[in-house]
């Protein structure tokens, strides 16, 4: 949005009242001052004078006053609700919704120990189900492949999914399944995943040498779509952007850096000297995409930043000083909110407990929306003031409402 030069007149109140006012106003401003410049814009061709152009500004001046005013007594206060929808999932991570209002869930799976001679560590247990508004639960997708990751040892299942129109995109194990569910209705037999269309995704970005990805690792984990129509996904594993620009064509568009360990202490410490990045979500902001990341092993907290990569590749940083950072959703007007998945980590007993979060951020400054949650994973907006969040630790999903 261009702002006229009547905001910037404004400006020094603006800064003002933000300075003073309860924290949670600090995004509710901007909302209101779009909605006015907008109208202001609107108003153009009607300017006869200088009287008229002055009116904009001054309904400027005055919303913002009498929205202190009504915040300084106590009303208007926004509101956190958090309830839960579903339970009894198995390992949710991605969520989505349809034009019904139904909630799509992917279901993570689990890998085989001991390992099978023929089928290794492959138990390919990944599902989609779908929760209605009835709540009640249905398989949609099964059979989707899930393993052990040979270079982190960990669960390489159905991670995130992503609705467009009557495609169903799915992301599990290597592959990117794609499933046309146009006429497919809750309480129909499951489809089958080997039976539906999916590209080896991972088999072609472990091939390309790099040096941001050493052991020609590949966990393609969450995608979106681009500007151009594209898919866009964020590889755990190879610490890349990849660019699907068709069926079975892969690149890759940016590469994310490793970064210092601080706990490494010179070799006395945990880790090594550097921690991979391992990106974890992407969405298109209008100009770029913006990326989080989880970061590896030690998980050192504060060291999770938010990327933002342009459409050419360009890596820059957005936002940092986060930690386990695992997806993110649009926010309120011009914010986003990403997902906290656990505070802290310790080799005595993993990810602490109850410790996930949800956070406002809009390039600058962050605040805290939602916490104590139980290792969130995946969110998707349903509207301004509502979102989707799958809890892997407690098996369930949580609407989220901020009014």
């Amino acid at each position: 949005m261009n702002f006229g030069p009547e905001f910037f007149l404004i400006k020094p109140i603006y800064n003002a009242v933000l300075a003073n006012i309860s924290s949670r106003i600090f995004w509710v401003i901007p909302f209101y001052l779009e909605i006015f410049t907008i109208k202001y814009n609107n108003m153009k061709h009607f300017r006869m004078n200088g009287f008229n152009r002055k009116i904009p500004m001054l309904v400027v001046v005055a919303a913002v006053f009498i929205m202190f005013a009504g915040c300084s007594k106590g009303h208007d206060v926004p509101k956190l609700e958090i309830q839960t929808v579903a339970t009894g999932l198995a390992g949710p991570m991605g969520v989505d919704v349809d034009h019904r209002g139904n909630i799509w869930v992917s279901e993570s799976g689990s890998f085989r120990t001991p390992p099978d001679p023929k089928l290794g560590t492959h138990n390919d247990n990944g599902k989609v189900v779908v929760i209605t508004k009835s709540g009640k639960q249905y398989d949609a997708i099964v059979n989707l492949e899930t393993y052990q990751n040979v270079h982190s040892h960990q669960l390489q299942g159905t991670v995130h999914i992503l609705l467009d129109g009557n495609t169903l995109y799915v992301l599990s194990g290597d592959h990117l399944y794609m499933a046309n569910v146009s006429h497919w209705n809750p309480g129909d037999k499951p489809m089958d995943a080997t039976s539906l269309p999916s590209e080896n995704v991972a088999a072609v970005i472990s091939a390309i040498p790099s040096p941001n990805n050493p052991e020609n690792d590949s966990h393609p984990y969450n995608l979106t779509k681009g500007p151009d129509g594209d898919l866009y996904i964020s590889d755990a594993g190879a610490n890349a952007i990849v660019h699907r620009k068709g069926p079975n064509n892969y690149s890759i568009l940016a590469e994310i850096p490793a970064i210092p360990n601080p706990l490494f202490n010179g070799g006395a410490g945990i880790g090594g000297p550097f921690v991979q990045p391992v990106p974890t979500s992407i969405k298109f902001d209008g100009k770029d995409f913006l990326v989080t990341t989880l970061t590896g092993f030690p998980f050192p907290s504060g060291q999770a930043i938010v990327y933002r990569v342009s459409m050419s590749g360009q890596v820059s940083v957005y936002q940092k000083g986060f930690t386990m950072l695992v997806d993110q959703a649009e926010g309120h007007f011009s914010t986003h909110i990403v997902v906290q998945f656990a505070s802290s980590f310790s080799l005595a007993t993993e990810y602490a407990p109850n410790s996930g979060a949800l956070i406002w951020v809009n390039g600058t400054d962050s605040e805290v929306l939602a916490q104590g949650l139980n290792q969130p994973v995946g969110i998707k907006q349903v509207d301004s003031y509502t979102w989707y969040v799958t809890s892997l630790g407690d098996g369930s999903v949580l609407k989220v409402t901020y009014y």
